[in-house]
This record gives structure tokens, C-alpha cells and sequence, in this order.
């Protein structure tokens, strides 16, 4: 095969494993649908896999991966899969589902459609909030504080989507979708594909999708970009999966981060990236505080 060929190969594996994903939701049996390990189990089986191909088809040598950013990954991914879902599920689906139930909201016309219908409903106003949400923290300063831990990382991997302050992993979990009437499939299908995306557009993995996947969906060309030192750098490119929305809102730009990290390139700590967002607060603090030891 040449070199030609087998690149073809690699830029194709990002598709190949939506596929296969939206397929796994597609045939699972109910038991599988229903069980609520099913989603982790198919997320925790997509990231390892893209870490895998990080070590087969490096993309910058500068993002390996060492073993402080694995077990800081880890802890990442562990808790936004545990504590923050979970304070997703008490403080936004339950309500919502509650709300819904009491004031009769029912979408009938969602569960007819066709399941690959449903999924890219689910996911594209599931999407839709990201895109809002995710503008929002780049133009406000008080949601800036909340996301730029996640700016402040220094490499990118797979497992880096989920890395960031605690307040924004719980903001970025809030959305609308359980309001609508889809099969559960199509519902977890939804999610396990944005997974999927995201999980390969922070992965250090040399893959660039081909247009017919990368004109819809973010590539890790468009979001190392995204990720790419200095501000007005990271004030575009906002879709989390679905890079479509930034191309028809106008956020879309055209190139590639190598360099990525923000202000001095410092990588933070887990406690540095817990406290940023009062950061200001703790200024002000300390700042009465000489204020009064000068006074005194």
C-alpha cells in the first residue's frame, strides 16, 4: 500500500469510528440500552482506542503524552463521568423531565422519525446549546474565568475534552434534549457520537477527516486552532462537535494549532485549575489585606 493510501487510511478512521458507533446503538439489544454502564462502557472503550493511535500516528511530538498528563486525564475523565453527570442528571434532566411531565410537553412527531433522524435532532440541539454556551465563555469574562483552565493546557489528547474547572464541565452539561421524545437509542447515540467527535478533535492522533466529515463535524485541525496560543485565537471555531454552526454563524476560521496553551504556556495543577475562576476574588482579598497591614 502507499504512503498515499495508508494516510487515506488513518484520515478515515475518525468517520470509520462514528460509524461504528451509531451502528452499536443502532443493533443493541434493549438490555444494553437500558443498562446505565452502557454509554461509559462505550466511551471509556472509544477513548482508549484513541489513545492507542496517539502512540501509532503521533501528530506533534510536542503533545505526547507522559504519565502526569495521563493520570490528570484520568481524573478528568473520571469525574465528569461520575460527579458531574450526576449533577447534570439532579439539576437539569430531572427537572426538565419533571417540568415536562407537569405542563404536558410532548414531541410524538420526535419518536416517529427514523432513528438516524432522531440521533442528528438530539444532537444537533444538543449541539446547538454548546455552540452558544461555548461562544458565551469566550465573550464574558465571568464565563471566561470558568473555561480558560481548559485553554491553559499545554498539549492536546484524547482525553483532554474533559479536562477543566469543575463550574464549566457542569455548565457545558446543561441542555434542552430531554424535552424531546426520542427512543433512548437514538437519545444515547446522540451523545456517544459527540463523544466520539470530540474525543478525536483534542487527540494528538495524524488524521485529518476527509471534507465530507470535516465540513459537518470538528476535526482537531479546527480546534487546535481553537486551542492555539493568544486570545483573540480562541475566539472562533466554537463547536464542540458540530463545526457546521460555526461555518453558518460566521465563528469558522481556517487553520491549524501546534502551539496551544494560554498567557505564559504554564501548565496548571488540578488545585490551579479549580481556583481560577477566583482568581479576581482572591486579588481583591489580598489586596484589603495590604491594605489594612499597611493601614496598621
Amino acid at each position: 500500500m502507499s504512503s498515499g493510501m495508508k494516510q487515506l487510511a488513518v484520515d478515515c478512521i475518525p468517520p470509520a469510528t462514528l460509524a461504528a458507533v451509531v451502528a452499536f446503538w443502532y443493533f443493541a439489544p434493549a438490555t444494553l440500552v437500558d443498562n446505565p454502564w452502557t454509554l461509559l462502557v462505550v466511551s471509556s472503550v472509544v477513548t482508549v482506542f484513541v489513545l492507542g493511535l496517539e502512540l501509532v500516528f503521533e501528530r506533534h511530538e510536542g503533545w505526547r503524552i507522559n504519565r502526569q498528563e495521563l493520570l490528570t486525564d484520568l481524573f478528568y475523565f473520571i469525574l465528569i463521568n461520575t460527579v458531574i453527570q450526576r449533577l447534570a442528571t439532579l439539576l437539569n434532566e430531572a427537572p426538565l423531565r419533571a417540568l415536562k411531565a407537569s405542563w404536558g410537553i410532548a414531541t410524538p412527531w420526535a419518536g416517529e422519525l427514523p432513528f438516524l433522524a432522531q440521533v442528528l435532532l438530539v444532537w444537533s440541539v444538543w449541539e446547538f446549546g454548546q455552540y452558544w454556551m461555548h461562544r458565551l465563555m469566550h465573550n464574558w469574562e465571568p464565563f471566561w474565568l470558568t473555561h480558560a483552565p481548559h485553554h491553559h493546557i499545554t498539549q492536546l489528547n484524547a482525553m483532554k475534552g474533559a479536562v477543566g474547572n469543575p463550574i464549566e464541565l457542569f455548565l457545558i452539561s446543561l441542555g434542552v434534549v430531554a424535552l424531546l421524545d426520542v427512543s433512548p437509542a437514538a437519545y444515547l447515540c446522540a451523545f456517544s457520537a459527540g463523544s466520539v467527535v470530540s474525543t478525536f478533535n483534542h487527540a494528538n492522533v495524524r488524521s485529518d477527516p476527509p471534507l465530507f466529515y470535516s465540513f459537518f463535524f470538528t476535526s482537531i485541525r479546527h480546534h487546535s486552532f481553537h486551542h492555539s496560543v493568544g486570545y483573540e485565537n480562541t475566539r472562533c471555531n466554537y463547536g464542540n462537535a458540530i463545526i457546521l454552526f460555526d461555518r453558518i454563524l460566521g465563528t469558522y476560521k481556517e487553520g491549524e494549532g501546534i502551539l496551544v496553551g494560554q498567557d505564559d504556556r504554564r501548565r496548571l495543577s488540578i488545585w490551579e485549575q479549580f481556583m481560577f475562576p477566583f482568581k479576581p476574588l482572591i486579588a481583591m482579598v489580598e489586596r484589603r489585606k495590604d491594605k489594612s497591614s499597611a493601614a496598621g
